[in-house]
């Protein structure tokens, strides 16, 4: 394996994390790799300007689109992600930064967006046809401005082919883990981790978010003390009848409020309550699976360990050794 070379595309209003998070990772990679397989990350702008990021701070790219592209670079690179920014999903494209995004198959072996730096590929046309994902906020803008792309909505990151995706800000750190992983293995990518203080490397299918992020605004709303009675006691048994009651509401119109207000089932709620209940515990106990899946409301391990493999794309055993791992 020779030098691999990162390119991180930058913009005005850039999110300064989505570009460190991923920076760190390759330089502290190196640490712990021959030095003829380093990781040599560049900034790539539309000119080397000094920008302002988001959070205010200014970055300078290293190289501009044009000399990135210039006979003497050589124009190629291992990995290219463009990092997201808030003014991202609702900005118009801009036209130099969709223009040289267009060729980003051509001018790396795997190319990519950070956060909402998948709106910038959508605008090149580099989504079509793919299963991506972005912050949870901007996940159902993404779908309904690029309906040719199917967004994910709750994935810490995705690679399909040569195309990776990842969720919001801190996320980059997890896609620049696996990258890290895929190349050197797991111990090295754990080894990183290690050092950035981080707790675990997610795995690409595990959720982004909690189920409390899709509560309504009113917390003193009849959806919301359904809400409350199920994050009370997940390891009750739930149903559209319990839940309504709680609410104060018919089982009918329960169900449709519910979905107006959060864009989810009440089933799908209970599912991700327990869901995350279960990741709690078998991050901080030892508590064995059978008690894990009995306390959470999954009635069995084997139950358990069905939800989790098709939610989150591993099982809680494995789940719970990613942490051991980082201990």
């Amino acid at each position: 394996m020779a030098i691999q070379r990162v390119a991180i595309v930058i913009h005005e209003g850039v999110q300064a994390l989505d570009v460190a998070g991923p920076v760190d990772v390759f330089a502290e990679a190196n640490a712990f790799i021959a030095a003829g397989n380093r990781y040599e990350t560049t900034l790539i702008g539309a000119t080397r300007e000094p920008l302002r990021a988001s959070n205010g701070m200014k970055i300078a790219a290293d190289l501009s689109f044009a000399e990135a592209d210039s006979a003497n670079i050589g124009g190629r690179f291992d990995i290219l992600l463009v990092a997201g920014g808030p003014g991202l999903p609702t900005a118009e494209p801009d036209a130099a930064l969709t223009r040289w995004l267009r060729t980003a198959p051509d001018r790396a072996e795997l190319y990519g967006s950070i956060c909402t730096g998948a709106f910038a590929l959508g605008h090149a046309g580099l989504l079509d046809g793919h299963k991506v994902t972005t912050h949870w906020q901007n996940a159902a803008q993404l779908a309904a401005r690029f309906p040719a792309a199917e967004v994910l909505h709750d994935r810490i990151y995705i690679r399909e082919g040569r195309l990776v995706t990842s969720a919001g800000v801190t996320a980059g750190i997890d896609l620049g883990l696996s990258l890290v992983g895929e190349r050197h293995g797991p111990q090295v990518s754990i080894a990183v981790a290690k050092r950035l203080v981080v707790v675990a490397q997610r795995q690409g299918g595990q959720s982004q978010f909690s189920p409390y992020l899709t509560a309504p605004a009113d917390d003193g709303s009849p959806i919301a003390r359904a809400q409350a009675a199920v994050m009370a006691d997940v390891g009750t048994r739930h149903t559209l009848t319990t839940l309504a009651k709680a609410a104060g509401m018919s089982t009918r119109n329960f169900g449709r409020q519910f979905l107006l207000q959060t864009g989810i089932t009440p089933h799908e709620f209970v599912e991700r309550a327990r869901i995350d209940a279960a990741r709690r515990l078998l991050e901080g106990t030892d508590r064995p699976l059978k008690a894990v899946a009995y306390d959470c409301g999954f009635g069995t391990a084997d139950r358990m360990r069905l939800v989790f493999t098709e939610r989150m794309g591993i099982s809680p055993a494995q789940y719970r050794a990613s942490f051991m791992l980082l201990s």
